[in-house]
């Protein structure tokens, strides 16, 4: 089987799903060419596992001071080189795409008549699970960014749907937590604006990674430009994690045992609904701003305890390879069995 695998490169998240997916499925010895879009080429780093990818432009969301702004989205889109991209991509060469909400594969899969499998968290949107702010438009877009045959959405929870447990790398805790250690991930805040937020606590060591910044300590703030490994080095022993609203960096927060405090990117409805889906869990702490208080408050929280989630990509790999790509039931329930959580989560039912 010849699989294209398009995956959106707007998040990190989705690329750290699909690495996982691109470990296995090299694994397995599957033929597998990888497309990333939504982000500048020499934007992506840590790629060796993906081989030679393709680019393209692809569709993306601009963000200014952690909101979505649609006039930046709008000017930044590209919808002429987006159709040309769609009708000149050679996607009959391949037996299955697969689909992390990627618009270029999506769409060419379904204009050639390409069996298409989407496996994301904004599948789960497709679902009956917990949403807020979701309008005509937010709806609209989960439907048909890119669309595929077959939809395989992944949560933290079931709510009684067929989903997938998070598609993560499994990383066992090595060495004692740090109480005093927070990792900060807030890509959509400026720097100036997370270092206020920051400097009423000196007795908490933070480690800030920003795409704005250059490694620089200053007192109990670390910033520390992007890196896979350090960021994971970091978090490795850290007590906590501050982010946004994002599935697969609280997917892992979540595995390791990490307490959460989560700030949505303001007009994004997956964000919004993501938070509150942890916060009724009992999983995580929101703020709406930067509140020095909440942080306050976050920080003296007794330490998480961590959720078991099985590791998915070995059996997503043998059921697209088996082909019968309707029938997901069996696979998502047998997950689900295996999956543990604290016993302070908030369980629906």
């Amino acid at each position: 089987m010849r699989i294209l695998y398009g995956v959106q490169g707007t998040g990190n998240g989705h690329i750290t799903r699909a690495r996982v997916m691109a470990t296995e499925l090299a694994r397995r010895g599957v033929q597998v060419d990888f497309l990333f879009s939504g982000r500048a080429p020499q934007g992506y780093f840590d790629m060796a596992v993906f081989g030679d990818f393709q680019t393209r432009p692809g569709l993306t969301f601009v963000a200014r001071q952690g909101r979505i702004s649609l006039v930046s989205t709008l000017l930044q889109s590209r919808p002429a080189r987006l159709i040309r991209d769609i009708q000149t991509l050679p996607v009959k060469d391949y037996d299955l795409v697969v689909n992390d909400f990627e618009p270029v594969t999506a769409w060419a899969a379904r204009r050639a008549g390409v069996p298409s499998v989407g496996v994301s968290h904004q599948a789960a949107f497709l679902k009956a699970i917990p949403k807020e702010g979701e309008s005509l438009g937010a709806s609209l877009l989960m439907r048909h960014f890119a669309p595929t045959d077959i939809q395989l959405g992944v949560h933290w929870h079931h709510f009684g749907q067929s989903l997938l447990p998070p598609i993560i790398e499994h990383r066992r805790q090595h060495g004692p937590v740090r109480s005093d250690k927070i990792i900060v991930y807030l890509p959509f805040e400026s720097p100036t604006a997370i270092a206020a937020l920051l400097a009423p606590f000196p007795h908490v060591e933070f480690y800030c990674y920003h795409p704005e910044v250059s490694p620089e300590d200053r007192g109990h703030l670390h910033f520390r430009a992007p890196s896979r490994q350090g960021f994971h080095r970091d978090l490795a022993d850290a007590a906590g994690v501050i982010s946004n609203g994002g599935f697969e960096l609280s997917s892992e927060a979540l595995c390791l045992g990490k307490k959460l405090l989560l700030k949505p990117l303001q007009g994004q409805f997956e964000q919004g609904s993501n938070v509150l889906t942890l916060r009724q869990l009992g999983l995580a702490t929101s703020m709406h701003r930067l509140s020095t208080s909440t942080l306050d408050a976050w920080l003296t929280l007794p330490p998480a305890k961590p959720v078991s989630y099985p590791p998915v990509a070995p059996r997503l790999v043998d059921w697209l390879l088996a082909g019968d790509w309707h029938s997901r039931e069996a696979l998502c329930r047998s997950l689900w069995q295996e999956v543990s959580f604290p016993d302070y989560c908030r369980l629906p039912g």
